[in-house]
């Protein structure tokens, strides 16, 4: 009998699993791998310190990040890319490190940084999650470091100046939606009829922008100009995560 596989995660809303891009990569490699996951959602009676989830919990490991944790589901049989020539895994760390350069930024501003979205939004909803009076310190905390994480790439000469790193961060992020969009095309997932890692990954990142009601909608908007990205984030959860969203 296989040894449990235990996930802390974010848990959802506005029709989603999670509302956590990178909880979402794990559940959606996990549903498409078929790996048996207890997902352990994240509420206000939790005890951890810091807002650093997904965690993978076995019997003898305790294994973070996304790329890790996946790495470690391979390792145990849970393989969603076995039928992926090598081209195109090379492909898929290609498209997973444009993810993380281009998109992930103007994701974190999006939710952690733009005032609106962060007062009316975010920052009540992992507060709510979070026991007293961690809820008072932990949001601001991760705002912190998602500003922090956001200037660490793109706060070099010559964008000195917040508003021009929003400027850019948003750009490189509309480009990166355009070259997902046409690299899907109208295919189901990015290699064919069967979900892979990087199916995992690009509806990980979307499907929070997609779905969460944000005042300031800016990339949200240009994303919905998008279809076929649209229709895949939908055929994603109505065909993985339907009976999980009953309660949603």
């Amino acid at each position: 009998m296989a040894a449990p596989l235990e996930l802390s995660c974010w848990g959802g809303g506005w029709g989603l699993p999670s509302v956590h891009c990178e909880s979402l990569v794990v559940m959606a490699y996990a549903k498409f791998s078929g790996a048996p996951l207890k997902v352990n959602v994240i509420d206000n009676t939790w005890r951890g310190s810091r807002g650093d989830v997904p965690v993978l919990t076995t019997e003898d490991s305790i294994v973070s990040q996304p790329a890790k944790i996946l790495n470690f589901l391979r390792k145990q049989k849970y393989n969603a890319d076995y039928e992926l020539s090598a081209k195109q895994g090379a492909d898929t760390l290609a498209y997973i490190a444009l993810l993380e350069e281009k998109l992930l930024p103007a994701l974190l501003h999006t939710f952690w940084v733009e005032s609106d979205n962060y007062f009316s939004v975010t920052k009540p909803w992992f507060a709510s999650r979070i026991p007293f009076p961690l809820s008072l310190i932990l949001p601001g905390r991760m705002s912190k470091g998602a500003l922090n994480r956001i200037l660490l790439t793109r706060g070099e000469p010559p964008l000195y100046h917040l508003q021009e790193v929003e400027a850019q961060i948003y750009r490189d992020a509309k480009e990166c939606l355009n070259l997902l969009s046409k690299r899907l095309g109208t295919s189901q997932f990015f290699f064919g009829d069967t979900p892979s890692t990087l199916d995992a990954y690009v509806f990980g990142f979307l499907a929070p922008l997609y779905k969460v009601r944000f005042p300031k909608v800016q990339l949200q908007e240009h994303l919905k100009q998008l279809s076929n990205l649209c229709r895949f984030c939908d055929d994603i959860l109505s065909s993985y995560f339907r009976l999980s969203l009953a309660d949603g």
